[in-house]
């Protein structure tokens, strides 16, 4: 299954991706929950009603791709667990020693924009980098889950691009504040079920595309720490809980290591491409000020 989170004649919805076409949930199945992150706790059991009511969808339920404002996929997770340094060559080009438990961090809510969103460079900072990545959403929460079990506990995949603004990330030994400025964490565009992709993303290649310039290309494969391992080894100390989603890391080509540095601009276009997961566009945009802000008023 695969769905999108968007904004429809003045609605949030859930949008089923049925071939070319977008089923309104809320028209085809207004019983059925209209929250994402509900839907994907429940998404076993709610699987075969949706697919029967996405075959029998009525044309009131068909969305006009064109007219849609597409937003996070889960507009507002539980938690959102980042891994850095999770690809040996994006910790080499780093110069950082390769870590030998993941590199765990938060980001917030505030900080997601949905695809086709423009992601914000902030006035404090022109170092403003992309980082493509997978992220794994959590169907079935657990404390202490084996990696044998762990991937029994996703409910699929998304695209992710974890902007980063450099010279804040590294203003303190914790990365926070350079990972949650708002509107840069791009989130989708869609949600697609596990049982549609190999297990752990074997293979899948993941391709970042500045202006249409490949800056990144690599398979999960790559990842130091898979998938099942972060599960596991993030659920020893935090419960996981349907909803969570765990960004799983970036691989080698970011802005800050080339030389010269390449950082975002008003004006680009940054795509994430992983096979079999979609295309998440975005484009840049500078923050305004307050002064431009009440010039425009």
């Amino acid at each position: 299954m695969r769905f999108s989170t968007i904004e429809h004649a003045g609605r949030q919805t859930i949008a089923i991706v049925r071939g070319n076409d977008l089923i309104d949930l809320g028209v085809a199945a207004p019983h059925l929950p209209s929250d994402p992150a509900i839907l994907v706790s429940n998404l076993r059991e709610l699987t075969p009603e949706i697919e029967r009511a996405v075959a029998t969808a009525p044309v009131a339920a068909l969305i006009d791709p064109s007219a849609v404002e597409y937003l996070p996929l889960l507009p507002r997770p539980g938690k959102i667990i980042c891994v850095g340094l999770n690809y040996r060559d994006h910790s080499a080009e780093s110069g950082f020693k390769q870590p030998d438990y993941p590199t765990l961090f938060a980001r917030f809510a505030s900080s997601l924009v949905g695809h086709l969103a423009p992601l914000v460079r902030p006035l404090a900072s022109e170092q403003f980098d992309y980082e493509g990545e997978v992220a794994a959403i959590i169907g079935r929460g657990g404390r202490h889950i084996s990696r044998d079990e762990a991937l029994d506990h996703v409910a699929g995949y998304t695209v992710f691009n974890e902007a980063s603004v450099r010279d804040y990330q590294t203003k303190s030994p914790q990365w926070t504040v350079g990972k949650n400025f708002d509107g840069t964490g791009a989130f989708g565009p869609h949600f697609v079920s596990r049982d549609e992709i190999p297990a752990g993303l074997k293979g899948l290649r993941i391709e970042t595309r500045l202006n249409g310039n490949t800056v990144q290309s690599a398979t999960p494969d790559d990842m130091v720490f898979d998938v099942a391992s972060l599960i596991s080894i993030i659920s020893e100390a935090i419960t996981l809980e349907p909803g969570d989603v765990i960004v799983t890391g970036t691989p080698a080509g970011v802005g800050m290591a080339r030389k010269p540095q390449l950082f975002m601009k008003a004006g680009d276009v940054c795509e994430v491409e992983v096979e079999g997961l979609g295309l998440l566009r975005n484009p840049v945009i500078d923050e305004t000020s307050t002064a431009e802000r009440k010039r425009a008023a």
